[in-house]
């Protein structure tokens, strides 16, 4: 029998460190259950930090955990699903393709940016969505230490003033003045076309984060989207135009391609329905995790975000319900009734927040503790250490806030 995860983000990790765990408890040996993990390089990349500068560090090494765990990896990128067939077409990094065969499938793959058909988005715009685009943008910005001062030089234009965006945007400030000298005048605008910053937090903890927005010197510019974008700045739907060598795009994200092989259900981000035990309506044998997945959260209407927090979770639960349901086992229902999120603000802290409704907890100094402390420790990998390995990847205590 085979299991065959695709993805190495948090979900496709929790999914191979939990249903290792329950193979593990129910005493069967990894010849008899064999465990595949796909992904093109053996590593997670630490995705809610590639805001940070030095990105290229932000990549946690996965080898060693999923040897101690007994988990295959498979390199390569997964580039068809066959799901009547039940196996994957997996290419090699030379470009050699294979059919791998699995009983029982876990979909893993994350999610993108989306760059909407605006004018020069695609060509002149940077992200921090991806490990190799923080990257880019990180020598970006490094480079420009090294041509004269100008005002485009200084001035930074984010597209999206939801969590990402704001992270980006409050960090410019200081990542800025590192590389220009104190007293630089620098210049970062954020624009969104909601009407106020943190759309989707409501009003509990905004006057928190326009204080701090203030505070850093950050611009907001609300009501108004991007009309178009070039080497030499952006252009707002009002007219508007901003000189600027950096544009960041952080304004939405989709399911990756790959949930359109499968022939199942999809939401408006081109997130597979999946039911409460995370398996895919109308599609034996297949799970979905993760960014990949819309799954309910509660009984309550709440669905699973786009977030680290929900994927560990639902990745666990997925790899626990893959071996389950091979070994006649009861499945066990994905909830997720705790929600937290703890946005960071640059040099003005950082804003904690609980529940659904976001209730505030934390701000400032308390508060970014906190998000450093998960940053560094808290979502990277376990420590390669069987035992330890897989108990963290209990479902039921997986980002148990």
């Amino acid at each position: 029998m085979r299991i065959a995860i695709i993805g190495a983000g948090f979900a496709g990790m929790y999914a191979a460190l939990s249903s290792a765990r329950l193979r593990d408890i129910k005493g069967v040996k990894p010849d008899e259950l064999e465990i595949v993990l796909i992904s093109p390089v053996p590593h997670l990349a630490v995705r809610p930090r590639l805001y940070e500068p030095n990105p290229e560090v932000m990549a946690a090494p996965l080898h060693d955990v999923l040897s101690a765990i007994d988990v295959t990896y498979v390199e390569g990128s997964a580039k068809g699903i066959d799901t009547v067939a039940r196996t994957v077409l997996v290419q090699s990094p030379s470009g050699e393709e294979r059919s791998l065969n699995y009983d029982r499938l876990i979909i893993a793959t994350g999610s993108r940016l989306f760059r909407p058909d605006i004018p020069g988005v695609a060509e002149h715009t940077f992200s921090v969505d991806q490990l190799d685009e923080a990257v880019a943008l990180d020598r970006h910005l490094k480079a420009l230490a090294d041509q004269p001062e100008s005002k485009r030089r200084n001035t930074i234009v984010v597209a999206g003033a939801g969590f990402t965006g704001l992270e980006v945007a409050t960090e410019m400030p200081a990542r800025l003045r590192q590389l220009f000298g104190d007293d630089a005048d620098i210049q970062v605008v954020i624009v969104d076309r909601n009407e106020a910053v943190a759309p989707d937090m409501g009003p509990g903890p905004r006057p928190i984060i326009e204080h701090a927005l203030r505070e850093l010197g950050v611009e907001a510019r609300v009501g108004v989207g991007i009309a178009s974008v070039d080497a030499g700045g952006a252009t707002l739907t009002s007219g508007e135009r901003i000189e600027s060598s950096t544009v960041i795009w952080a304004a939405g994200m989709r399911a990756a391609p790959l949930t359109a092989q499968v022939p199942g259900e999809r939401d408006n981000l081109g997130r597979l329905l999946v039911d409460r035990e995370l398996r895919v309506e109308g599609v034996p044998g297949v799970y979905a995790t993760g960014d990949a997945a819309k799954a309910a959260c509660d009984d309550k209407g709440n669905y699973a975000l786009m977030s680290c927090q929900h994927a560990t979770r639902m990745g666990a639960f997925a790899g626990h319900n893959a071996v389950a349901d091979l070994l006649g086992e009861p499945l066990m229902p994905y909830h997720q009734e705790a929600y937290v999120t703890c946005l960071d603000l640059g040099t003005a802290g950082a804003l904690l927040t609980r529940g659904w409704d976001r209730h505030v907890e934390l701000v400032g100094a308390e508060a970014k503790k906190l998000k450093q402390e998960i940053n560094t420790i808290w979502i990277y990998p376990p420590k390669p250490v069987r035992a330890a390995a897989l108990a963290s990847a209990e479902p039921q205590r997986v980002t148990d806030l």
